[in-house]
């Protein structure tokens, strides 16, 4: 006898796919030849089910730059010190950073969040104080964070998008070393080689290269332990990595469309996947960044991008980059003229 609970779900599975089939039969009727408008389509279809109805709307997109400094840099794992963290966030609140100019260009919300950044802000509009720390502690002698820590970073990440309108949430960050987290955390839960998802990240020569692969080795040897996602995020992630796994839970839980930018936070993205596996039906990954383990980190999760622009910037640039590409897509589904409504023939000529 089915229980009340999977006859529910099965009610709403059923509900599901009567309402994907009708957003494809209205795409199919557009004026044009089927499948012609190939991943526009499909966004179409996966926004469309995400909102429950077939003429989805996006509605206020929020760019939100998480970011935070991390102990590990010490090591040398980066080409800059970790100073850069700071001056960064203070570009990106004058206008000067790639993220600010796409989201000037693109009606963008843009906020920064001090996740755990070295240095104490002047409180101005745009900035969320949600400071852990003057960034983490260096993994290579032990826990980048506490279990504490991390909980209360994911709390405040929640709370974050909590507080900001819309339905669209286009994911950044920036931190210097952040992409070493990023690298452990793909080796870690994806069970790769850590050689290949250590990349250039800030633009090492070889030799520091070299250098950081050792440094890695040596932190993913001695969390060897923690293999749990929130055992193996507290020890070897960020503070900014931590709360874009809270923003990104919460956006699911509120079923607004998660814009994820690049390999850092795909790296919060596999955590957040392990946790709620439902909510890579919530996410549309950007790009395809031209760091080393960025495209082990997106068949790890099963996605396919919509862009390779051989970017490695971060911030949000690519996630600001294809945010675009979901409004024309929508436009398209909610604006193109049917076969019947304009009159065009469907049918070959004898």
């Amino acid at each position: 006898m089915e229980t009340p609970t999977a006859s529910s779900a099965h009610g709403a599975q059923r509900l599901q796919q009567r309402l994907q089939q009708r957003l494809q039969q209205r795409i199919d009727q557009l004026t044009k030849p089927r499948g012609a408008l190939g991943r526009l389509e499909a966004l179409g279809v996966q926004i469309g089910l995400l909102q429950g109805t077939d003429a989805p709307q996006l509605t206020a997109p929020q760019l939100v730059v998480f970011a935070a400094d991390h102990g590990l840099a010490a090591q040398g794992v980066s080409a800059y010190p970790s100073e850069v963290t700071a001056q960064m966030v203070e570009n990106f609140l004058a206008g000067g950073a790639a993220a600010s100019v796409l989201a000037r260009q693109h009606g963008l919300a843009l906020t920064v969040v001090d996740a755990g950044v070295k240095h104490r802000f002047a409180p101005r509009p745009g900035l969320l104080d949600r400071k852990l720390g003057a960034g983490t502690a260096d993994a290579s002698l032990g826990p980048a964070m506490s279990a504490a820590q991390c909980a209360q970073a994911i709390v405040h990440g929640r709370e974050v998008v909590r507080g900001l309108p819309g339905n669209v949430l286009l994911l950044g960050e920036m931190g210097i070393a952040n992409t070493s987290s990023a690298a452990l955390l793909l080796a870690r839960l994806g069970g790769h080689d850590l050689a290949a998802c250590v990349g250039r990240g800030t633009g090492l020569d070889d030799a520091g290269m070299a250098r950081k692969l050792g440094v890695l080795t040596r932190v993913l040897a001695l969390h060897a332990d923690c293999r749990e996602p929130l055992a193996a995020l507290a020890a070897m992630g960020g503070f900014e990595i931590a709360m874009l796994v809270g923003a990104a839970l919460q956006a699911a839980a509120e079923r607004r469309v998660i814009v994820v930018d690049g390999f850092i936070v795909g790296a919060a993205i596999l955590v957040a996947a392990r946790l709620d596996p439902a909510l890579l039906a919530c996410c549309v990954f950007s790009h395809r960044s031209d760091e080393a383990g960025h495209g082990l980190l997106l068949a790890r999760l099963g996605v396919e991008p919509l862009l390779n622009l051989g970017l490695r910037l971060g911030e949000g640039s690519g996630a600001a980059l294809a945010g675009p590409l979901l409004d024309s897509a929508l436009r398209l589904l909610n604006e193109m003229a049917s076969f019947e409504s304009a009159g065009v023939s469907t049918q070959l000529a004898g």
